[in-house]
């Protein structure tokens, strides 16, 4: 199986989850707090993959969601996160206090603290916009030990609009993540 392959099939649970029910593709095998594992066996492969999956949309906009999946790389075991976001988030735009300065993409703040800057979208299918950001052993620590993340995304260069995800059972689910 390929690495493509493993990402690929880690989209199409991440996609499913936001679209509809995480049920609809994958076996949800457990929930740790607010986190669901999902696996799937990739076409293709001789083995299933799984991630840790929450889905969840803007407290005040009904139509802005996003899809958090944390897995481990089939290859090599290099954690990984995986946010789908819904189409329509600005994939990168000029910001008008400051023109020389590029807005869009995801951020990431954990309990108060900047964790990510700015990571752009790779992406978008026909669900959502994808970001993919690798979890360094810092990362781990914070998303393990933390209790909130918010994931930035922008409708405009004016509008960031920060997503609340619960960290509840983050640590369990990830440790448990074959």
């Amino acid at each position: 199986m390929t690495f493509r392959t493993v990402l690929g099939a880690i989209a199409a649970l991440a996609l499913t989850a936001f679209a509809a029910p995480v049920h609809a593709q994958g076996v949800v095998k457990a929930e740790y707090g607010d986190w669901q594992m999902s696996c799937d066996t990739p076409a293709g492969a001789s083995f299933e993959q799984c991630a840790l999956i929450q889905n969840v949309t803007a407290e005040d906009r009904a139509n802005l969601g996003i899809s958090v999946g944390a897995l481990k790389l089939a290859d090599d075991g290099t954690p990984m996160l995986r946010v789908v976001a819904s189409l329509g988030v600005l994939l990168q735009g000029r910001n008008p206090a400051n023109p020389d300065e590029l807005v869009g993409g995801l951020g990431l703040t954990i309990d108060g603290k900047i964790v990510v800057g700015t990571v752009g979208f790779t992406r978008c299918i026909l669900n959502g916009c994808v970001a993919d950001v690798m979890m360094d052993s810092n990362l781990q620590k914070l998303f393990t030990e933390g209790q909130t993340a918010y994931f930035i995304v922008y409708l405009t260069p004016e509008e960031p609009i920060g997503i609340p995800v619960s960290l509840n059972g983050f640590k369990e689910g990830f440790a448990a993540l074959p």
